[in-house]
């Protein structure tokens, strides 16, 4: 009788813990959920959007707002989204970089820069790009302004200063053209933040890129941003890689990591490594729901570091690394002259037009941000997928990897290498069958496949 009613006991103390399990599970406390760390909301525009950056001066013959809107349906076929125009303002004059200075140097942060044309010029042209379907963002400079800015005369407390009490360049940087601001002034602030509003609701534009992002206080940004989004919704680059100007502040940052790993890989100093480097950073410190720019080039590389090819090297080593861009994880920017195998480093202190000539990169960029468009498992953010590796036997130098949701898949491989590549791959996840995107063939993969790649080949496989 004692042992039946020592075992009862037993029993009853058991469900009871159950029960408290049970209970603990339901009521748990909210401390302990996850939270969505992007607090901001992306226009839905944006979702499978691309970059096209636009360097006015070197655009066109003309360097013109007008001639660059001539160009707006050359574009849209191209099948870009986002217009990106470098900084529209005046330039300084005092300490001025060459004959035609640099747009960084803002002189007049109200004005624009007559060198381009007028104000109802860049609204003739916003209000082209939108009836195209695209949507137009401003290059903006917050950190710092021209020397003959009328601010440093009329509030020469907004600017830091030196140990000898002397206005200064951005510390550190060779950028003599400019003095910075002093963001601990509240007015300064406020000034800034009214003059940003003045192009969205004077020109309704869509956004800004903003400039050395990181160089200006976070609880800035954010403000600016839920000013912003208070007239209409915005979209926001940072030229920045920090996570925590994801959350209320920027839609998008620089992928600089992902350029700087392919840059390595395909001069030869690196292997894949460095790729799979990043892309484990990636998923791993950034929130799901936060945009990356991926990019081959921009107007500091081709400026100052060089053009794809003398980065890259061949066009056939380029053409890897725009796959990649556009295929992989990311939100993929095209500068100006790439679609045209632009091979010259254009001038940023003088008048240098892009010498625009039919190339093999156009119609590949065009296929590839056709599917990016239309494959939604190659959105941005929480609307995409992840990119999911697959092994290889060669992985150090073949890249392969799926992207895939309920909906669409996605099967990359690009041999990065100078070698003829006979790969398989390990995992059930590559079976299907497919349309090759560039040959259009359909084929039918097995776990047992085995693929034939030429050096420096890709082939994207789409369910």
């Amino acid at each position: 009788m004692k042992k039946l009613t020592l075992i009862l006991l037993l029993l009853g103390l058991c469900a009871c813990t159950n029960i408290s399990k049970k209970t603990k599970t339901t009521n748990i406390s909210s401390n302990y959920v996850p939270q969505e760390y992007v607090k901001l909301t992306h226009p839905q525009w944006s979702k499978n959007a691309s970059f096209y950056q636009i360097n006015t001066r070197q655009f066109t013959p003309e360097g013109t707002f007008a001639a660059a809107e001539h160009q707006l349906p050359r574009l849209k076929e191209l099948g870009v989204d986002i217009l990106w125009l470098m900084p529209i303002h005046p330039i300084g004059e005092e300490n001025r970089k060459g004959s035609l200075g640099s747009p960084y140097s803002v002189k007049d942060y109200y004005g624009v820069n007559p060198e381009f044309g007028t104000l109802d010029d860049l609204k003739s042209f916003v209000n082209a790009a939108h009836e195209l379907g695209m949507y137009v963002i401003l290059d903006w400079v917050a950190n710092h302004s021209a020397w003959d800015n009328e601010l440093r005369h009329k509030h020469p407390n907004w600017y830091t200063k030196n140990s000898q009490g002397n206005f200064q360049p951005t510390p550190w940087w060779d950028w003599s053209d400019i003095i910075d601001f002093d963001y601990n002034v509240p007015e300064m602030r406020e000034y800034m933040t009214d003059a940003m509003k003045y192009w969205v609701k004077e020109a309704n534009i869509d956004g800004y890129r903003c400039d050395v992002a990181g160089f200006v206080p976070l609880d800035f940004w954010e403000n600016v941003r839920s000013e912003l989004d208070a007239i209409k919704p915005v979209f926001m680059l940072a030229e920045w890689e920090m996570r925590d100007l994801h959350a209320k502040a920027f839609d998008a940052t620089y992928a600089w990591s992902w350029q700087e790993a392919i840059h390595d890989i395909l001069s030869g100093h690196a292997d894949l490594n460095r790729l799979f480097v990043y892309y484990s950073w990636n998923e791993g410190a950034y929130p799901k729901n936060s945009y990356r720019m991926t990019y081959v080039s921009n107007h500091d590389a081709n400026s100052w570091e060089g053009t794809v090819f003398e980065r890259y090297g061949s066009e056939e080593k380029v053409a890897t690394a725009i796959v990649l861009s556009i295929v992989g994880e990311g939100m993929p920017l095209i500068y100006n002259g790439l679609e045209a195998g632009n091979n010259k480093r254009l001038e940023f202190f003088e008048k240098d037009p892009i010498k625009w000539k039919e190339h093999e990169f156009k119609p590949l960029i065009q296929k590839l941000l056709a599917l990016q468009k239309q494959n939604s498992a190659l959105w941005h953010g929480k609307y995409g997928a992840r990119m999911e590796r697959i092994y290889n036997t060669n992985p150090t130098e073949v890249f392969s990897f799926i992207r895939e949701n309920t909906k669409d898949k996605v099967f990359v491989v690009i041999n990065f290498s100078d070698k003829e590549q006979d790969i398989q791959f390990m995992g059930p996840q590559t079976a299907g069958v497919y349309t090759e995107l560039f040959s259009k063939q359909k084929v039918t993969l097995t776990e047992d496949t085995s693929l034939k790649l030429a050096p420096w080949e890709y082939r994207v496989y789409v369910q």
